[in-house]
């Protein structure tokens, strides 16, 4: 069957030269079709005759018929109405429409307000932040936010306020606070990672930071070992930005923290002042049978090896200092792998701890 176009005349005044008036106007988010009067189409030549449009398939007999094709001239006219551009009126409501439904998505996609990262936050409603640079292009360009849509602000350190878009310019958009910042507060232990990942390749080292950031962990810091002595400095900045990238994704309000790179000599000093150290090691008791039954500690640290694990020596330094091995199952687990695995079994294990003590109060 053809398919038909609903064509909707508008008019125009008289004195318009319909050849350069715009006024006709690709298919709308409605499916109606604006045209000139002017330019009015004729009417389509109408269809041949049935017997011309029965052809025979093999096979299947020759009086068995094909679907009739639609008019030539029908998709000619249509290709022309498409390649000319909206005129300045309509074009308008288009983009209006599109930021509308973009502005929607983009909220009900983070299940509340779309969250933004300032530097700092003032603690007063009426108070004006400007926002800039990627947050803004996210702000206006990715998620097409305008005057009066509301956010959400927050420093990586606990503060969390929500706020009105007030003025948009060509260098950054002002933002009014509707309410007094808050300050939540950490909760559950703060687990700190130490992970030899400075010689992985193929985006593993940008997965491991991104779920580490969406676990909860409270700051990864990159190990250097013999076998794995180096990490590329531009490699951290590209870290950084994924690190915030996945802050906002999974709606934190703390950052993670992104260290620099730490000796197993140091790291052994660090092991020796916590009071939970955990050593992935394939040869050591299961992890959650070794986990204890309670613990008051507010952090807690997570080792992993480089590719081709520690070398006997570290093994003993880090066991010297107080690092407990642990182990995740029977396979052999890459890097990441292995830092997610036990990352996972930690934070699960810490924030159960913390509800039972919760019901206990």
């Amino acid at each position: 069957m053809v398919p038909t176009l609903t064509v909707v005349e508008t008019v125009l005044d008289e004195k318009t030269d319909c050849a350069s008036c715009n006024c006709l106007i690709v298919l709308c988010f409605s499916g109606v079709l604006y045209s000139c009067e002017k330019q009015k189409p004729p009417p389509p030549a109408p269809p041949p005759p049935a017997a011309a449009q029965v052809r025979t398939h093999p096979g299947r007999g020759n009086n068995t018929p094909a679907a009739a094709m639609p008019p030539v001239a029908t998709f000619s006219y249509f290709s022309a109405l498409v390649r000319r551009p909206p005129p300045p009126r309509f074009r308008r409501l288009l983009v209006a429409a599109a930021r509308a439904h973009s502005t929607s998505g983009a909220s009900q996609a983070r299940g509340g307000l779309p969250r933004f990262h300032s530097p700092s936050l003032p603690s007063s409603k009426g108070e004006v932040v400007r926002i800039q640079g990627d947050e803004f292009w996210h702000m206006t360009r990715v998620l097409r936010l305008g005057i009066h849509d509301r956010v959400e602000l927050f420093d990586g350190a606990g503060g969390l306020v929500e706020g009105s878009i007030q003025k948009v310019d060509k260098n950054g958009s002002d933002v009014e606070l509707l309410e007094n910042a808050r300050l939540i507060a950490p909760q559950g232990i703060q687990w700190h990672v130490f992970a030899a990942f400075g010689t992985l390749k193929g985006g593993r080292a940008d997965w491991l930071i991104e779920k580490c950031t969406e676990l909860g962990a409270s700051s990864v810091t990159p190990l250097l070992t013999e076998r794995c002595h180096t990490i590329a400095e531009n490699r951290v900045d590209r870290l950084q930005r994924l690190v915030l990238a996945a802050v906002k994704q999974c709606q934190r309000v703390h950052d993670m923290s992104l260290k620099p790179p730490i000796q197993i000599h140091d790291l052994s000093l660090v092991v020796a002042q916590s009071k939970l150290a955990f050593l992935a090691s394939a040869e050591a008791p299961p992890v959650l049978t070794v986990l204890p039954n309670s613990s008051n500690e507010e952090s807690g640290l997570l080792i992993i090896g480089p590719e081709g694990d520690f070398t006997e020596e570290e093994v003993n330094v880090l066991k010297a200092a107080g690092a407990v091995p642990v182990g995740l199952g029977p396979c052999r687990l890459r890097v990441e792998t292995a830092t997610i695995s036990l990352l996972s079994a930690l934070m699960l294990w810490s924030d159960a701890r913390q509800q039972e003590r919760q019901q206990c109060r």
